[in-house]
Parts: structure tokens; sequence; C-alpha cells
């Protein structure tokens, strides 16, 4: 099945209110071509999960940027004052999740699984919420699972049917992500024909994605 997509055709589908999780880390292994073709399509109101709110009006904070997030879910948010003033000027709802707990939610959301227990964040605002669960004499936290109605990512290649290779530090938590979504649109730098791709090397595999969209230089 050919998934190239124009970037119009693949965003279609994406909707106000949606819960959409976007890879990368700090605007590294983002989808800058696809968040602005959402800015572009209009879509607001939306629930983003992502490792960081990125930098102001780059990356992920372009979205913050435009006004067009109502939650944010993230690691962090320090690296993007825009955010932060949303955030106290109650324009933005933010829950912070300790970055391998994100991770691991995410995974067990494409996985199926009931959550994960963690040590990460007792006796802090992080377990505010949350249910503890005793194993063996020992406490932790129960992080639920994460799932979105669409992700968003970036690939170094694709081929068209939609195996992705990722390249360094810009996989993060995108392996994760392209399994907890309903829908998964790539932005890939470079797009080859099914076949061309070592099957040793890909990182996500072409079952998890819907659709893929060439980065224009």
């Amino acid at each position: 099945m050919d998934k190239l997509k124009t970037l119009e055709e693949a965003l279609a589908p994406v909707k106000d209110g949606m819960t959409i999780m976007i890879g990368g880390f700090g605007g590294n292994g983002s989808p800058h071509q696809l968040i602005e073709g959402l800015i572009k399509k209009g879509v607001k109101d939306l629930t983003v999960i992502c490792n960081d709110p990125g930098t102001p009006n780059f990356g992920n904070g372009r979205l913050i940027h435009e006004k067009r997030e109502k939650k944010l879910i993230a690691s962090f948010i320090s690296s993007n004052k825009e955010c932060q003033e949303q955030h106290k000027n109650g324009e933005l709802e933010v829950e912070l999740i300790p970055q391998g707990t994100l991770s691991e939610a995410c995974r067990a959301g494409g996985a199926g699984l009931g959550g994960v227990l963690t040590k990460t964040g007792l006796g802090t605002l992080v377990e505010e919420g949350k249910q503890k669960v005793v194993v063996n004499g020992q406490t932790y936290l129960l992080q639920e699972p994460l799932r979105a109605d669409v992700a968003l990512i970036y690939a170094k290649t694709a081929d068209r049917m939609g195996n992705l290779i990722y390249h360094g530090s810009s996989r993060t938590h995108t392996p994760m992500m392209a399994m907890a979504a309903d829908y998964v649109i790539v932005e890939a730098a470079e797009v080859v024909e099914v076949g061309e791709l070592n099957p040793d090397y890909i990182h996500t595999q072409a079952i998890f994605v819907d659709a893929v969209v060439k980065k224009e230089v």
C-alpha cells in the first residue's frame, strides 16, 4: 500500500479537540512541516502529548505561540516562556510527567498495558491524583497508559509503505508514540521505494503508519 500523501491529505482527519502526540526533543526530531500544516489548517483546542514544548515559536512551541493547545502533557516546560505564561494566566492546562515515565506510558498505551508502576515522583506534586500500589512491601505510583487520536512524528527515511528509520537522538519517544495513536503521520526527510530499506535497520514498521509526507527542502 502506497501511503505517500500530500500534507493536506495526511492532515485531513485531524479535527478540533483531538489529542495529539508529537515526537522530538527540544525541536530536534520534531515534525516541523506537519506542525505548520496543523496551524494552517486552523485546528484548535488540542491536547498535546510531547517531551517538551520546544522553545518560543519553534518546534512544538509553534502551536503554543498560536494558542492552539488547551492542554499540554510533557516532562518539562522550562524551555518555553510563552508556555509558562499561558499556564500562569490559566490559558493552558499543563500536566507534568517525568521523562522516563512519559516514555513508558506511551509504550504501555501502544502495547495495551494497564499502566506503569514507578517510584519516580513519590512524595512530590507528581503523585497528586495517582493511585499508589504496594508490591513486595514497596510503594509505587501507577501511571496510566497514554494514547492519542493522532501522532505526528519525524523520520530520516521512510519507504512508501511507511517503514521508518530514525537518526540519532531524534528517535527519543517517537517509536512508542507511533504505536500509541489511532492515526500516525510521518514527515520524512527521504522517501524511498518499498524494498530499499534493510529490514534489520527498520525502527518502526509500516503497520503502525497511516500517512507519509515528504519533507520539503
